[in-house]
């Protein structure tokens, strides 16, 4: 009887112990499934967001021109003919446009019709044609077929990027624009180009003139400003802070405040840069110098935590072995520990420079908000950075910068993954093992 009772409790174990393996193998199944889950909920979320972006955008990298045949009419722009510069640069460049398009598409068309056919080429086509007459004056008298970029309304008809049906409410051109678009295809007067000036420009009112370069540049100046501060103060901090601060309250105060500055919303650092750099040390508004400090800031905390990491990775034993050779702490950090953690610092350095490059509300506080056309010659110059001009593009009310929002973003994201391709080659090259 006993025997029988130990054979039925022990049945009754495993049977349990058969359950709650089960339970837990179920568990696990449904822990797998729901990471799974996750997973593929994020990258979807991210392909939707990169393919709007995308499908908004990459028409951003293309320019619709119109082919038209100009007579450089003495009359108009040298009428003394004594070939003055500034003469030439003051000719009405605009007329000859409208005369060349109401000769190929209205030759009897009134004012209005005139109108309507100067708002299908941009104001660039006069600019480029008084660039063309000032490089070489003796095209005046004579005749020439020029691809003219069109306005930002055709633009965006012609590329689908908004309604064509002649007749429809909410048309960006009119009916006769329309036909005379129809025209312009029917006889191959009409193309989409490589959009040069988007990468060759500055900001623009007129979308079809907007380009990128000048925030390029100004990215350019604050980030080099940001990393000729950050990285040396940030590589001295953390070697002292690893090597040879002593082990105290006061040191475990400063490393608690560097950790919690990692976290700090970053329009806090513009906060701080508006009351010290510009109200106090006075530096120039909108300027990458005061940007570049304001990202400085930012970066500090990243690249000492990174640094203390690649420092604490060095063994324990290079440092006794260059010890028992006599070398001095200065020498043993400087000659050997150092170089190995390098790699590592750099890797954070560059992490946090891809931070900084997308950081836009600090930048807005201290004012890179501003409307700059102009291409900045120094750190000293007002300029916007690629964050901020597609935030100012962002907000504009013209459909043509959805378009230029969507590929600036593009380029943006193309300099992030970018830089944080350099720092997974870089840790992947220089990386050891111990």
């Amino acid at each position: 009887m006993t025997e029988m009772t130990e054979i039925t409790s022990a049945v009754r174990t495993a049977e349990t112990v058969a359950a709650r393996l089960n339970r837990r193998y179920a568990a696990e199944r449904r822990f797998r499934l729901l990471g799974l889950a996750s997973i593929v909920l994020s990258a979807g979320f991210l392909v939707l967001l990169l393919g709007t972006v995308i499908a908004k955008g990459w028409t951003g990298f293309l320019q619709t021109q119109i082919a038209v045949e100009v007579a450089f009419d003495p009359q108009v722009i040298d009428p003394d003919g004594n070939r003055a510069p500034e003469v030439l640069d003051t000719a009405d460049y605009p007329a000859l446009v409208r005369n060349a398009l109401a000769a190929r598409l209205a030759p009897d068309a009134d004012r209005g019709t005139r109108r309507d056919l100067s708002a299908m080429v941009s104001t660039m086509g006069a600019e480029q044609m008084r660039r063309m007459v000032a490089a070489n004056p003796s095209v005046i008298g004579g005749r020439a077929t020029l691809w003219l970029p069109a306005s930002d309304k055709l633009d965006m008809v012609y590329k689908g990027q908004a309604p064509r049906e002649v007749g429809a409410d909410g048309n960006a051109l009119s009916d006769r624009q329309l036909g005379w678009l129809a025209e312009l295809e029917k006889t191959g007067q009409i193309r989409k180009a490589f959009n040069v000036q988007f990468f060759t420009g500055g900001d623009s009112r007129a979308p079809e003139q907007a380009g990128i370069w000048g925030a390029v540049v100004g990215s350019f100046f604050s980030l080099a400003v940001t990393l000729l501060i950050s990285f040396p103060l940030g590589v001295a901090t953390a070697v002292y802070l690893e090597e040879f601060a002593p082990k105290n309250r006061w040191t475990d105060l400063i490393e608690v405040n560097i950790n919690n500055l990692a976290a700090v919303p970053s329009v806090v650092f513009g906060l701080l840069g508006l009351a010290v750099f510009l109200n106090v040390f006075h530096l120039p508004r909108s300027s990458p110098v005061a940007g570049g400090l304001v990202l400085a800031l930012i970066c500090l905390p990243t690249i000492i935590i990174a640094g203390r990491a690649a420092l604490k990775a060095v063994p324990p034993s290079i440092r006794q072995a260059a010890a028992g050779l006599g070398a001095s702490p200065l020498q043993i950090v400087a000659h050997h520990v150092l170089p190995l953690a390098m790699p590592g610092m750099l890797t954070g350095t560059i992490l946090g420079m891809a931070r900084a490059l997308g950081e836009t509300a600090p930048l807005l506080m201290i004012g890179m908000v501003a409307f700059i056309v102009d291409i900045p010659k120094s750190p000293l110059d007002p300029s916007a950075v690629l964050p901020v001009q597609i935030y100012l593009w962002a907000g504009s009310s013209e459909r043509a910068f959805v378009e230029k929002t969507s590929a600036a973003i593009m380029v943006l994201l193309l300099f992030l993954v970018a830089m944080n391709m350099a720092a997974i080659m870089l840790r992947k090259k220089f990386e050891r093992r111990w």
